[in-house]
């Protein structure tokens, strides 16, 4: 639930009993699309910021942390990631920083609202700048049948940038998703997924490992990065791995990378995975 004044924009977060709100100048977009209402305001400290269904998506500032820890873990853990494909992410900031990565060969992104990403060129032109890379491919239509009708063995990552696990992203948190993104994974192939707040979801963390256990990978492990914008300010990522243990990374290549990351490090890598002790035991359960 959200609520707007003349001079704030409020996301109430009933079930907590915590609010977050951004001061705003004035509203930029009020669209209903067949999907989803998008909203897109000019705030005073956070240059743009889209939301969607009343949920904070995306600002100007703070963006970085969550687009670079939903990419550059998964990619510099896998031992070679060639052919990758984004479910969601239809702001394309993902989509930028997985093309930051010259050993990527293609990258398809398959978002089922095209309104988000052309509210993203127009407002959110930074995390678009990579659109036009020939090796990109931009899709609009449902992630979740475009998995199923993938090529068995064709892919090596699979990042799932969905909305929380409610309305058309439900289905992205399902067992029988994560089954036909493992077909799809060739060996050593690994999927990433936002999985909401570690303080306040630890029960949709739950579930998340145990689908992917029984979708059959061979390890699953989350990371955790601050997010100001969402629920509690802290936020998690869940990768896991088809066939094999999800470990190290490929250190020599984090300190070679051609580009410039903003959060993201090899020390921050490693610290990621290391999760608090209340989360270690739920997810232990």
């Amino acid at each position: 639930m959200s609520t707007l004044d003349a001079n704030w924009f409020t996301e109430i977060h009933a079930d907590a009993g915590s609010a977050f709100s951004l001061r705003i100048r004035k509203k930029l977009v009020d669209e209903q699309t067949p999907y989803q209402r998008i909203e897109v305001f000019e705030t005073t400290d956070f240059g743009n910021f889209m939301v969607i269904d009343g949920c904070t998506m995306v600002s100007a500032r703070e963006n970085f942390i969550y687009h670079e820890m939903m990419t550059h873990p998964v990619l510099y853990t896998h031992a070679a990631p060639k052919n990758v494909v984004i479910v969601g992410g239809g702001d394309c900031g993902t989509l930028r920083e997985v093309l930051r990565h010259p050993e990527v060969e293609s990258v398809v992104q398959v978002e089922i609202d095209e309104r988000v990403t052309r509210l993203a060129e127009q407002y959110f032109p930074e995390l678009c700048e990579l659109n036009d890379d020939s090796r990109a491919t931009l899709i609009f239509g449902d992630g979740i049948q475009w998995m199923k009708d993938a090529a068995r063995e064709s892919l090596d990552v699979v990042i799932i940038d969905s909305t929380d696990p409610i309305g058309p992203a439900e289905g992205l948190f399902s067992q029988p998703f994560y089954e036909d993104c493992l077909r799809a994974l060739r060996p050593g192939g690994m999927i990433v997924q936002q999985s909401e707040s570690p303080l306040l979801h630890p029960h949709i963390l739950r579930a998340m490992h145990s689908a992917m256990r029984s979708a059959g990978y061979a390890d699953v492990k989350t990371l955790q990065f601050p997010q100001m914008i969402y629920p509690s300010g802290w936020w998690s990522a869940t990768i896991a791995r088809k066939g094999e243990k999800i470990a190290g990374l490929r250190e020599a290549g984090v300190v070679a990378k051609p580009f410039e990351t903003r959060y993201y490090t090899a020390d921050i890598h490693r610290a990621a995975f290391v999760l608090p002790a209340f989360l270690q035991q739920a997810l232990a359960q």
